[in-house]
């Protein structure tokens, strides 16, 4: 039986997988110093200020923080004089935290079982409408293009900074890097337009990755993005988590399988309710996987992480997914396929 790992890499080379891979069985999501200056919230945290400036909340039952854009707390008062208000972080970390994270968290990953996965969020895009808010930013795109240029620019060499010291001192073989470029049946901008401000910065950051012994670029955007799909692997990505089921993934299957690879299918919204059930479950995992089969593609709740908004359902999900491969291939779950980080959701 191949290890979590090996199949996924059978699945994303279209060779020959042993079974489904389930969910996040063989990427494991590892921090950084960056990570622990300016934290991610956990749920009920609320008017939390980041090291960018911007103010977060992440209430009850929803999957993920997003940003507070009352008037008095946006970033970005003026867009010309952007430069006034947007003041990157520093990556000056020393030695000694970069190898303590890597000791404590990194070393400890079987790094035969499972990819260890740098977690970098927000991405250029959510970046800039965080510090901006979103329909302020989408509007500048339109009206100060040049500035808006330069504002990526300038997020795009903190994140090649960044990528220099996850790369130089923890030596990930993947990278989980968030950015979510639309919503459930289209996309924020236009192909041409995300062309033009996104497409080049994100061939820098993932080909840098890419240049320093990443295997895997992860994307996650969970939203549709079809139409964005040329791009991504223009940019180089291997994997695009997130893919809603409106994106008609296995037409793209058919049509971009080989290049990219697919991870999600299982919405939110189809299973991670009040009131879910192991039977509807299980419902949505037949359907997605009868539909786009086990090459290029992988079955996974389309939020960026492993979990759920209600306790149980990604467990229900990854007992789907098993019973699945039991009758399909033969192979019945056990500790050697269950990881410890799927056990704890």
């Amino acid at each position: 039986m191949l290890t979590p790992k090996q199949n996924m890499l059978e699945v994303i080379r279209g060779g020959n997988p042993d079974r489904f891979v389930n969910q996040y069985e063989a990427v494991q999501l590892l921090f950084h110093p960056y990570s622990f200056s300016s934290p991610l919230l956990q749920k009920g945290q609320e008017n939390v200020v980041n090291a960018w400036g911007v103010t977060n909340t992440f209430p009850e039952g929803v999957p993920g923080s997003f940003p507070v854009h009352t008037p008095d707390k946006i970033v970005v008062k003026d867009i010309e004089d952007w430069q006034e208000y947007v003041h990157a972080p520093s990556l000056k970390f020393s030695e000694e935290q970069w190898a303590q994270i890597k000791e404590t968290m990194w070393d400890p990953v079987d790094g035969e079982q499972a990819f260890k996965a740098a977690f970098v969020a927000p991405g250029l895009f959510e970046q800039t409408h965080h510090l901006c808010e979103i329909t302020n930013a989408l509007m500048y795109y339109i009206t100060n293009e040049d500035e808006m240029h330069d504002l990526i620019k300038y997020l795009t060499e903190w994140e090649l900074e960044l990528a220099e010291g996850i790369c130089s001192h923890l030596h990930p073989d993947a990278v989980f890097h968030h950015d979510d470029w639309g919503g459930l049946d289209s996309t924020f901008m236009s192909p041409a337009m995300f062309d033009e401000f996104f497409l080049d910065p994100y061939k820098q950051i993932y080909g840098y990755y890419h240049s320093h012994g990443v295997d895997l670029v992860i994307h996650h955007s969970d939203s549709y993005a079809a139409t964005l799909v040329p791009s991504m692997i223009e940019m180089g990505i291997d994997v695009w988590q997130g893919c809603m089921a409106t994106n008609n993934l296995p037409e793209l299957i058919a049509k971009y399988g080989g290049k990219i690879s697919f991870m999600g299918g299982i919405e939110n919204r189809a299973v991670d309710f009040e009131g879910w059930t192991d039977e509807n479950c299980e419902k949505v995992v037949r359907q997605i996987c009868g539909e786009c089969g086990n090459k290029y593609f992988i079955p996974c709740i389309a939020q960026g992480g492993p979990g759920s908004v209600y306790p149980g359902v990604y467990m229900s999900l990854c007992n789907a997914i098993d019973k699945l491969n039991e009758e399909q291939y033969g192979i019945k779950a056990s500790e050697s396929t269950r990881l410890p980080w799927q056990i704890m959701f």
